[in-house]
């Protein structure tokens, strides 16, 4: 069983990893693939004037912008899932993590990064500024990891899948066989937004914890602050809906 999450926006700085390179990420195989949207993406942000890429990251300070245009081909690189802050991360907390829980999360968290494309949690990144949604000339880079990437994703993660993604990730791996679980967050009748982030980072913690190895261990098992109210079923996924209490 393995446990899809979205990244974040927002990075931590700094790292004591070596620079990008190949033994950096899983999936080696394919690293030619990662390495030609890397390659693109730096191009397009030296060609690229700070106020355009001002746009394109999403940032009114330009002294921001001067930072996210310098090369990546050089920065030091930490841990995917330590990269990555928001709420999801935040409620996760990583690194308060015990050794053992933290390898369960490094060897089964597939993160899903706008640039580096399907990541383990353990592979090492660089700091970088990629908005959700934001186009490279000429290629579309959420297609290109799903096409590149999807056969060897279906062998990794095998029978079983908990999918803790926002939808948009969907457009670069979707599961198409495995049993999978999704989740949709209700407090008082009404979907939530900022919570749902909350609590898919409280539920990756507590699959972690408990090393969860299957679908029917997870449905055994206890959920802190929350109540499963409904199950809705197609095909192979598993919609979880869960009230905040």
């Amino acid at each position: 069983m393995k446990i899809l999450l979205a990244p974040a926006e927002t990075k931590n700085s700094g790292g004591e990893g070596k620079a990008f390179c190949k033994e950096n990420f899983s999936f080696d195989n394919l690293f030619e693939k990662r390495e030609e949207i890397f390659n693109r993406y730096e191009d397009f942000v030296k060609s690229s004037t700070l106020e355009e890429l001002s746009k394109w990251f999403g940032l009114k300070k330009l002294d921001e912008v001067e930072k996210y245009k310098e090369s990546l081909i050089n920065k030091p690189t930490m841990k995917a899932i330590q990269r990555y802050n928001g709420v999801a991360f935040d409620a996760l907390d990583y690194n308060s993590l015990n050794k053992d829980v933290q390898k369960y999360i490094d060897e089964n968290v597939i993160l899903f990064s706008n640039l580096f494309g399907p990541l383990l949690a353990k592979d090492k990144i660089p700091e970088y500024k990629y908005k959700q949604g934001a186009k490279l000339p000429d290629i579309s880079v959420e297609k290109f990891y799903m096409d590149n990437f999807t056969k060897s994703l279906d062998e990794f993660v095998e029978d079983e899948v908990i999918d803790l993604r926002a939808g948009f990730y969907e457009k670069f791996y979707k599961v198409k066989k495995a049993n999978t679980l999704t989740f949709k967050f209700i407090k008082e009748g009404k979907v939530v937004s900022h919570w749902a982030k909350f609590y898919r980072g409280k539920l990756l913690q507590e699959i972690a914890k408990n090393k969860i190895s299957n679908l029917s261990e997870f449905m055994a098992m206890p959920l802190p602050n929350l109540r499963l109210n409904e199950i809705q079923e197609k095909k192979n996924i598993k919609l979880l809906i869960m009230e905040i209490e």
